[in-house]
């Protein structure tokens, strides 16, 4: 027979309402919290997480709603977030839209049906109303990537401008002039940040831009390994391409594979977040990796300090720095 909570009561000497309080999130000593632990973990007690939940109107469970499972980035940025809430006895619930927006808005339908206590979001972009009125139920909120405008929540992102604008400068002090870039979907806030960081950097060198050297793809592989074709196919290709995401540097690869195109002897490339490939790819690839283990981690803590009704700083934005690593994809026109 399973272990009820007066068995821990009477392993330990302790109140069921001390043992309640324990087992619903409350303070209790230090002394009291270790022999409740012991006898949890002796007992083999199992916790009614429903019924819990009704009691409490905490479910212990953070949803999760990000763009695509496909992606190495979001999957990468869950694990983390899985690892710092599993430490404070949080599961989660996983949902991808698929870059829909309507599957979007019936996946968040789908959390708030779960009664989660919080969310962590990599949003579409497109149409905010209804995460705004999740925020304005009191459901604390965590948008990793994204910028909601006129919604209270915290932010978690990545200095995309500067990421970008330090590559694209790299490929110009190396003498590159005509510079492709494989963009992501206009509407998304990450693919926008990029963009500017690869604008303004010709604008500082005084670079005119070609709009035929900017293409925008939407983060998925078939559009980069397209989109370099096309640029392999113009009458004056570029001479340097940087491409924007992980999927789309592998589909770029592949199309550079296909053409039997030497780097950097042909065409010189820069990457974004594929570490993988960087290491398999000869010569090296030259890449922008973003933290992904920090955004995830940063974004658990941030919620769980909400969660606890901390609120000082709200909304708060974390922006976290991408580095490039330099590596042998970029020859030296100069």
């Amino acid at each position: 027979m399973a272990a009820t909570i007066k068995d821990v009561a009477k392993y330990t000497g302790l109140s069921i309402a001390t043992i309640s309080k324990f087992i619903n999130g409350g303070n209790v000593l230090e002394k009291n919290r270790m022999v409740i632990e012991e006898a949890i973990k002796t007992l083999d007690f199992k916790v009614n997480e429903l019924a819990r939940g009704l009691k409490t109107s905490k479910t212990k469970t953070i949803g999760i709603l990000i763009p695509s499972l496909e992606n190495i980035f979001c999957t990468s940025v869950v694990s983390s977030i899985e690892n710092i809430l599993l430490q404070y006895g949080y599961s989660t619930i996983i949902c991808d839209y698929r870059d829909d927006a309507i599957l979007e808005k019936k996946k968040l339908e789908f959390l708030m049906n779960k009664m989660v206590d919080g969310l962590i979001i990599m949003p579409l972009g497109e149409n905010n109303g209804y995460i705004k009125e999740v925020s304005e139920k009191g459901i604390p909120i965590v948008s990793i990537d994204r910028i909601l405008k006129s919604i209270n929540c915290d932010m978690v992102l990545v200095d995309n401008l500067n990421a970008s604008y330090d590559a694209v400068e790299h490929l110009i002090v190396k003498g590159h002039k005509r510079i492709g870039i494989i963009c992501g979907p206009e509407e998304v806030y990450t693919a926008q940040e990029r963009l500017k960081g690869y604008l303004r950097v010709h604008e500082d060198y005084s670079m005119e831009v070609d709009d035929q050297l900017i293409k925008h793809g939407d983060y998925k592989l078939e559009s980069g390994y397209e989109i370099l074709m096309e640029f392999l196919d113009m009458d004056n290709p570029p001479t340097a391409v940087y491409v924007t995401n992980y999927d789309m540097t592998l589909g770029a690869i592949i199309a550079i594979n296909e053409k039997n195109i030497v780097i950097p002897e042909e065409l010189s490339i820069i990457g974004f977040d594929n570490l993988q490939m960087a290491r398999i790819f000869k010569p090296a690839l030259s890449i922008v990796v973003q933290p992904m283990k920090e955004i995830g981690e940063t974004a658990a803590s941030v919620l769980l300090k909400r969660l606890a009704g901390d609120l000082s700083g709200f909304p708060h934005i974390d922006r976290l720095k991408a580095e490039v690593e330099f590596k042998d994809s970029v020859k030296a026109l100069i």
